[in-house]
């Protein structure tokens, strides 16, 4: 009988932004069972789900570089540029980053909601 060994979680892993939770398995920047791959961060990692391939897996996120506050990959929560920031960190900061970069967040921003204005007569 083949011996069936499966990543256990060691923890759930929650952004403190969205509040997406995911049991993850590694916590570093060399996940497990993959041979020449080294993540530019230390990331939360769960092995895909959706794959029987063991060297598949899915950053779940990462912490903030400036607050360290967990957040996960998605860009309504977070941003990569050589460290991950939160969105609100990197909005803080966002002179600090290159012209790029601050169009892109520029365009993520919410637009304010146009609501039907009521005329004023001149009257009032």
């Amino acid at each position: 009988m083949e011996s069936h060994k499966e990543a256990q979680p060691k923890g759930e892993f929650k952004c403190q932004l969205c509040g997406l939770t995911a049991p993850y398995t590694y916590y570093g920047q060399k996940p497990p069972n993959t041979r020449s791959i080294v993540l530019l961060e230390e990331s939360y990692v769960m092995k895909d789900p959706f794959t029987p391939d063991k060297d598949r897996f899915l950053i779940l996120g990462s912490q903030c570089s400036l607050c360290s506050r967990s957040v996960c990959v998605g860009t309504e929560c977070s941003l990569f540029y050589s460290k991950r920031f939160c969105l609100p960190c990197a909005n803080d900061n966002l002179k600090a980053f290159p012209l790029e970069i601050q169009e892109d967040m520029d365009k993520k921003k919410p637009q304010p909601k146009s609501f039907p204005s009521k005329k004023m007569d001149a009257k009032t």
